[in-house]
């Protein structure tokens, strides 16, 4: 779901931009051969690939280091840990629900190369 809100990019040895859209495929015609991708948003870059290619076509998926389930097991721990310490009052339980914020911040501040990855398909 957070891939959705970022705008990525495929860059090819560093001149040829195309921009990636959820569910389109990209064509992407390898102007040398082995040729380097990177996917960005503008802030992240991926680990570049090295494409040795002898066939026509390969596919990839972009994936995100936050996924759906990383998203809503930290609401559910975020919302369970506040209510009980909104009706304990105990101070500490609250703290402990801003730790998936902390979490995802760490993710997207602090591993900005494992945040945005290509995978094989």
């Amino acid at each position: 779901m957070l891939l959705r809100f970022l705008k990525l990019r495929l860059v090819v040895n560093g001149m040829h931009i195309y921009p990636l859209r959820k569910n389109n495929p990209v064509l992407v015609t390898m102007p040398t051969n082995p040729s380097r991708i990177v996917v960005t948003d503008g802030f992240h870059i991926t680990q570049p690939l090295e494409l040795k290619y002898r066939q026509q076509t390969s596919y990839f998926n972009i994936v995100c280091a936050i996924d759906n389930d990383v998203l809503v097991g930290g609401l559910i721990f975020m919302l369970m840990f506040f209510a009980m310490g909104a009706t304990s009052g105990v101070w500490l339980l609250q703290f402990f629900s801003l730790l998936p914020i902390g979490y995802i911040l760490f993710l997207y501040y602090i591993r900005r190369k494992e945040f945005i990855r290509i995978l094989p398909a």
